[in-house]
């Protein structure tokens, strides 16, 4: 037996057309007045307003979701941190220079904005390029 050959047992039940005179008398199987007797006219689901609630696609491959990122200054590093300690995102928010986002700590970037002198670890931290060269200067190291 091949697919081609395959029928169904039943017989296909064809879609009432609706509104469109013939052998259904003046009103079509419709009724004679009101919404469900109009042409076109369709009751809106109620789950068409929690559809409308919620936040559309913006286009091919959108991300919902934002990261939480936190700047961070050279220059405001040079001020808070003595030498040779470790920079965190943990210990930038105990210190008070990052606030968390919605409870939780933020992902950290440290960009080259002033000039650094101290010997810092830098730990989990994103990192501009410039602010590299310049922690790697200063005698810092980056983990």
């Amino acid at each position: 037996m091949q697919i081609h050959q395959i029928k169904p047992f039943h017989k296909l039940k064809k879609k009432k057309r609706i509104g469109r005179g013939g052998k259904r008398g003046t009103y079509s199987g419709r009724g004679i007045k009101g919404q469900k007797s109009r042409s076109g006219a369709k009751f809106q689901p109620i789950i068409r307003e929690l559809i409308k609630k919620y936040h559309k696609l913006k286009g091919y491959r959108y991300s919902g979701r934002k990261l939480n990122l936190a700047a961070v200054n050279l220059s405001l590093l040079e001020k808070k941190f003595k030498d040779n300690e470790t920079v965190t995102p943990k210990v930038l928010v105990e210190k008070k220079m990052v606030r968390k986002i919605k409870g939780r700590v933020p992902m950290v970037k440290i960009l080259a904005n002033g000039q650094l002198t101290k010997k810092l670890t830098i730990k989990n931290c994103l990192l501009s390029k410039n602010a590299k060269d310049k922690i790697e200067k200063a005698g810092g190291k980056i983990i």
